[in-house]
């Protein structure tokens, strides 16, 4: 199986335009796949409490963090989102000499959700997953009509302070800190000699494949990927472009330079066709832990025709009931065996409005060109809002508790009016 989707980025100081973080990522999916995006709040848990993921059940911990997710509709997990603590998850399927055996454990997707509430820090976030790796294993199919598709996964988690670049083969893992600049993942191992921790047992098992002679210089991504010479940088196109749109920005990067890195349809990284991207996450995390960090998702395919939300953590947050998806309970056809029945139907009601509108957009060039317009005057509107609260804070919690549903209104507005 080749790479074929999805991207992740981060920027810290001093790439990014002031003393804060921002994390992006591009979701890409199966172009007819519902993403939604989807908040809980944190919870304590008894003992003997067990969490039921994807496809597997696993052990609760004492308490979880409130998250705000996207999601496949139809899964447990998430393919990225963010926590109370402003960390920040993305995964990326990668593909290496490790074999994907097992059909039924954790998906990269549960671990990103897991990570979140679980973990306060970025570097708790890895040793989260590294665990729970060693514990209950990856694997999974990871399309919801499609037998067979599995992955190992990589991930890129911030928080704050720093960002990590974990990435497995299996069990096995290497991470990477970055404490300033700019870093990107793509579906490909990336992490050579710059390895800041590792399962223990991750250079003797590949000693023991003969993937690696046990004397020469240890690269994770040169002995774990399919191809074990040359520069792993310059083995995939949309991770070079990545890299270049990051560093064509370094120094003031901002949330709106993230937004149109995730748009660039020419460098790959905002994709079309049968796999597509189906959702888009921009976060902005201050350095200084008395001012919120602003988490924007779109909930619809292809950013360029969607539009971010801000969503703040704070108290009496409810549901997201417009990017939310029809549950569909014991009777989801991924509860049921066999599985890969024909699928439900999971559009949630903004994504039906989306699709309606995409295409207009599509076909009637004048009508189409306004709607976008209007959607981007909203985004911006948004965006200057949200920068007061990233540089002053919020004095009164109560306005940023419906910020989100309120923003998927307004765009729902403009959609109403084409």
């Amino acid at each position: 199986m080749l790479p074929s989707s999805c991207d992740t980025f981060v920027a810290l100081p001093p790439s990014t335009a002031g003393p804060r973080i921002v994390f992006g990522k591009n979701s890409d999916r199966p172009c007819d796949e519902v993403q939604e995006v989807v908040y809980f709040a944190a919870r304590d848990h008894g003992a003997g409490d067990k969490v039921e993921c994807t496809y597997i059940e696993i052990e609760q911990v004492p308490h979880t963090y409130a998250v705000v997710l996207s999601r496949p509709a139809w899964l447990w997990g998430a393919e990225m989102g963010a926590n109370e603590h402003q960390v920040c998850v993305g995964n990326e399927a990668v593909w290496g000499r490790e074999s994907v055996d097992d059909p039924e454990a954790l998906l990269g997707m549960d671990l990103v959700r897991l990570a979140l509430e679980r973990a306060d820090s970025a570097q708790k976030a890895v040793d989260v997953v590294a665990e729970l790796l060693d514990k209950y294993g990856q694997g999974g199919n990871c399309i919801e009509d499609m037998s067979g598709f599995t992955y190992h996964n990589s991930f890129l988690i911030a928080d704050r302070k720093e960002a990590w670049v974990l990435e497995t083969a299996g069990k096995y893992w290497a991470a990477e800190r970055i404490k300033e600049g700019h870093r990107n993942i793509s579906n490909q191992y990336s992490i050579t000699t710059k390895i800041d921790k590792e399962h223990p047992e991750t250079r003797r098992y590949a000693k023991s494949r003969g993937w690696w002679d046990g004397k020469s210089e240890f690269s994770f991504a040169e002995v774990y990927s399919y191809r074990t010479t040359g520069r792993i940088e310059a083995s995939n196109d949309r991770y070079c472009e990545g890299r270049r749109l990051l560093e064509k920005s370094n120094g003031h990067i901002t949330a709106e330079t993230m937004m149109e890195i995730l748009r660039d349809k020419e460098s790959g990284i905002n994709r079309e066709g049968i796999f597509m991207t189906t959702g888009s996450m921009v976060s902005v995390v201050p350095r200084d832990p008395s001012l919120p960090g602003v988490h924007y998702f779109t909930g619809t395919p292809d950013p360029e025709r969607s539009v971010f939300k801000p969503f703040i953590f704070v108290e009496d947050i409810k549901q997201l009931k417009e990017t939310c998806s029809p549950s569909f309970g014991p009777d989801d056809p991924v509860k049921k065996k066999p599985r890969f029945q024909s699928k439900p139907n999971r559009r949630h009601p903004l994504f039906f409005k989306h699709e309606v509108v995409a295409a207009i957009i599509e076909t009637n060039k004048d009508r189409g060109m306004k709607i976008v317009q209007n959607m981007r005057q909203l985004e911006k509107e948004k965006i200057c809002e949200m920068e007061k609260y990233l540089t002053s804070g919020i004095e009164d919690s109560t306005l940023a508790v419906h910020l989100f549903s309120n923003t998927t209104e307004e765009e729902l507005k403009i959609y109403g009016k084409a």
